[in-house]
């Protein structure tokens, strides 16, 4: 019998300590957040949430409060889950609990941010949890050795999650219509491509297309792989600058290409 997932929100130090050992394992000694740093956090205004299986720590998200332009938000810095527990809606669960206990303490808005070619996250911030993201950042984090970033600048989206509007709440879809822009690809000898052709046109919906497999290619050629990030990235911050935003992940069922479906920002109920 599969054992049951107990969800609730850490307070102690003791769980504190927790999360840190279990950030500790799936980083493989990357370096967990420090337990003085997250009990502050979360006693002026942060959030942490964990996942518990027969009272084992096996999965938590990690939030601090944020401030910029005189607004203030919370900001979803961590998420993690124990490899053995992957694949069974952990990370929903997480998530949609850290949205209500957050509007339940007063925020609105919760933000973080994700590598746009990795499109399971995409899948699950877009398209299940109805966040949106018009902000693109370069190199955010600058470079990393790790097995999932190593030789590509860490690109990012930001998402914004409003926890508190209809976009969210009532789940309201952006049918595709009969119009919409695709962005071409190609297929080459090396695999998938991005096709530039001069200025995207200003549709009323966008299709911009990604790998299904990013990782897959950045395994095979590194240098097809940088060639993504780069076209990507320039598309990207050319549409977030004429006011569109990223609001879905279509996936392929077959073929190399899922798809962020983007529409102008002003026709969003957030």
């Amino acid at each position: 019998m599969t054992s049951t997932i107990d969800i609730r929100v850490l307070n102690s130090n003791e769980e504190m300590r927790q999360m840190y050992q279990l950030e500790e394992f799936i980083w493989q000694g990357e370096g967990g957040i420090p337990v003085h740093q997250t009990i502050t956090a979360i006693r002026n205004g942060g959030l942490a949430i964990g996942a518990y299986c027969d009272d084992q720590l096996v999965g938590f998200s990690y939030s601090f409060a944020g401030f910029k332009d005189g607004k203030v938000y919370l900001c979803s810095h961590n998420m993690g889950i124990h490899p053995e527990y992957r694949d069974r809606g952990i990370g929903a669960s997480l998530k949609n609990r850290q949205k209500t206990e957050a509007a339940r303490i007063g925020y609105d808005m919760l933000t973080w941010t994700y590598d746009p070619l990795e499109t399971r996250n995409g899948y699950l911030n877009l398209a299940k949890l109805r966040a949106v993201c018009s902000t693109y950042i370069e190199n955010c984090y600058g470079e990393f050795d790790d097995g999932l970033n190593a030789g590509l600048p860490t690109d990012r989206f930001k998402v914004e999650w409003w926890v508190k509007s209809r976009h969210v709440n009532e789940r309201l879809q952006t049918p595709i219509a009969d119009d919409v822009f695709y962005i071409p690809w190609k297929e080459t000898a090396s695999g998938p491509a991005l096709t530039l052709n001069g200025e995207i046109p200003d549709a009323k919906q966008i299709m911009v297309p990604v790998p299904a497999a990013f990782q897959k290619i950045k395994q095979e050629d590194i240098g097809l792989a940088l060639d993504w990030r780069l076209k990507t990235r320039a598309v990207f911050q050319e549409l977030f600058k004429k006011g569109y935003a990223a609001v879905s992940l279509e996936r392929s069922k077959e073929g190399a290409m899922h798809h962020y479906l983007l529409v102008k920002r002003f026709e969003l109920q957030i």
